[in-house]
């Protein structure tokens, strides 16, 4: 499983409405120490108090506080919140005064998918980059978006049509001005926008639509005006979540479902676990399903019951976190997945499978780690619902790249978080290719959201982020947990045909920043001559392609004066990667989950500033 919103174990009944109280004699036995996955109070504690209250209403802490009244979830909401930062100072202004459409996609430099093409290398050519690799040094801000109250942006912009656009964790998308970051339509969505941006062109008359996910749902929305064309939840599990943007491909979209049932299963009283991952082929202009394919071909059963009468069920799981890629050659569709909640394992759990496109039939699949049955009740002290086997939670975050290796050969390479990238030919059902371990691996990460491809290397990202123990007499265990700085990081050129490692770049070191963590888990992105890694202690990074010598460095961790009037915040840099298009460079800052630095901005740079 992946980050979500607040994956974390409270008590399921709180007897007072004392936050404080709450926190420390429920809460507090996870949160203040806390391994694997569980975030660290500090963490906790730069979320908003009407965030934390979402996700305890709506989000993956729903079931564990459904016995709790709204004085008891508010009382702990507003204790954990009293420190929060990047509030927004007022409302925004800023709207542009052409509200117009500049061009259809096709005919203007874009970036409107997570990948930027469906074989997601996330590699954009020279000419629609607008920016040469000796321009790349010179970048410069041109100007800074507030995304409004939130403390952990992972909705990649997208590009197109002389706009950019972008979600919130504050749940609202913008449709800003390119050049200018000027407003041209808001809309709000039910919650926070967990999915990056896509864009593509629907029905007879192409016109431009927007596409993202939120909580359980997809949307559609007109690109022009922002008005709500359709909205639906291709997964009826009450746990089903749409972390990955879908994949758009000749008005089909391609959508990818996880879920927060991981998180769920911590509780002792649930019965544990029913949620299957699944791709569906939706059709983009009305949100009709044509084919829906689950990632485990059989629906849970109850496979024990425990002396407490609780239920327990399986196979559940592999959940499918990151978009799915296209194959025009074969007419598939390629996904990844993490791994099993409970038992029975199954062979398509953290595996890479191929559908065919038009009807979702499995054509094969490739696992890298058979046996990983995890959930996060195997971090907390009950161990509730945790399989004797406990895995490793060594998940597939990011989807599989379509690369060429030359004379007609082709490979799926991908990053897992065991630390290992793979390849696997998609020509040969998906027969094994080569394995690099580059890191450590863990539950976060090992390699996460995306790796980046030209022709003939791949750009692979290490996080193997750690957390450790800081003095803190503010608090009541004296301690709380930071990120390490001295574990993490590093990006790594592989040869697409080998696998060996070209080049490593290493870790950029912390001095003396406080909670800073060099670990790199954000997306990758690259152009002719340059690529791009973001890291937790809030640098954007541009290296040389063929060396790994830093071509760029931008610290985004201060204080920004928006475009819109908001006093807005950079901070860690995690999930998404910068999009490049039309001459400038755009990329979210702010990332607060696992205690890294909390932040709500969005940042184009260009050429001087110009």
């Amino acid at each position: 499983m992946l980050r979500l919103s607040l994956v974390a174990v409270c008590a399921s009944v709180l007897l007072a409405q004392d936050g404080a109280h709450i926190y420390q004699t429920r809460c507090a036995a996870c949160h203040d120490a806390p391994v694997g996955r569980i975030p660290p109070a500090n963490a906790l504690r730069a979320m908003s108090s009407s965030a934390i209250l979402n996700s305890l209403d709506n989000g993956a802490m729903k079931t564990q506080a459904a016995s709790l009244t709204e004085a008891e979830r508010k009382a702990v909401a507003d204790y954990l919140a009293a420190g929060a930062s990047a509030k927004p100072a007022s409302a925004g202004t800023g709207s542009c005064a052409n509200q117009g459409v500049s061009s259809e996609l096709q005919s203007s430099a874009a970036w409107s998918s997570w990948g930027a093409n469906p074989a997601n290398t996330r590699f954009q050519n020279g000419d629609a980059a607008g920016i040469s690799p000796e321009q790349v040094p010179r970048l410069k801000l041109k100007w800074a978006f507030g995304l409004g109250e939130g403390t952990a942006e992972r909705s990649q912009p997208a590009v197109a049509m002389g706009r950019v656009f972008v979600g919130s964790a504050a749940g609202k998308v913008y449709s800003l001005d390119a050049q200018t970051g000027c407003i041209h339509w808001v809309f709000r969505a039910d919650s926070a926008v967990r999915s990056g941006i896509v864009v593509g062109n629907i029905g007879v008359e192409k016109k431009p639509a927007v596409f993202f996910g939120e909580g359980g749902n997809l949307y559609a929305l007109d690109a022009d005006t922002g008005h709500l064309l359709w909205k639906i939840r291709p997964d009826s599990h009450f746990a089903a979540i749409i972390t990955a943007a879908p994949q758009f491909h000749n008005g089909v979209l391609y959508v990818a479902v996880s879920s927060f049932e991981e998180a769920v299963a911590a509780s002792p009283k649930y019965e544990c676990c029913t949620f299957r991952g699944s791709v569906a082929a939706l059709d983009a202009a009305t949100g009709a399903q044509i084919w829906k394919t689950y990632t485990i071909a059989a629906a849970a059963q109850v496979t024990q019951t425990e002396k407490s009468g609780s239920k327990v069920l399986g196979p559940s799981g592999a959940a499918v976190w990151s978009t799915p890629t296209f194959d025009e050659k074969r007419d598939a569709v390629y996904v990844s997945t993490g791994d099993n909640y409970s038992d029975p394992a199954t062979t398509t759990s953290d595996a890479v499978l191929a559908l065919d496109a038009k009807t979702g039939k499995l054509l094969w699949s490739q696992q890298a780690t058979p046996g990983d049955i995890y959930n996060i009740g195997c971090e907390t002290p009950a161990k509730a619902n945790c399989a004797h086997s406990k895995g490793p939670d060594f998940d597939f975050g990011q989807p599989p790249m379509l690369v060429s290796l030359g004379n007609g050969r082709r490979a799926l390479i991908i990053g897992q978080k065991s630390g290992l990238a793979h390849a696997f030919d998609p020509d040969s059902a998906g027969k094994p290719l080569w394995s690099k371990r580059i890191g450590q691996g863990g539950s976060l990460g090992g390699i996460q959201w995306g790796s980046a491809a030209d022709d003939g290397r791949a750009y692979v990202a290490l996080s193997d982020v750690r957390l450790h123990a800081v003095a803190d007499s503010s608090v009541p265990q004296g301690y709380r947990l930071d990120l390490d700085p001295e574990h993490g990081g590093g990006l790594f050129a592989l040869n697409v045909a080998t696998g060996e490692i070209v080049w490593n770049a290493k870790p950029s070191a912390c001095g003396d920043r406080k909670n800073c963590s060099p670990a790199q888990s954000a997306a990758v992105s690259a152009m002719p001559g340059a690529v791009f890694s973001g890291s937790l202690d809030g640098h954007l990074r541009a290296y040389a392609s063929d060396t790994g010598a830093i071509l760029w460095d931008a610290d985004t961790e201060h204080e920004y004066h928006t475009v819109n009037g908001l006093t807005a915040h950079g901070g860690s840099l995690d999930v998404t990667g910068p999009v490049i298009a039309g001459g400038l460079l755009y990329v979210t800052s702010g990332y607060g989950q696992w205690g890294g630095v909390p932040g709500n901005v969005l940042l184009a740079y260009s050429v001087d500033g110009r």
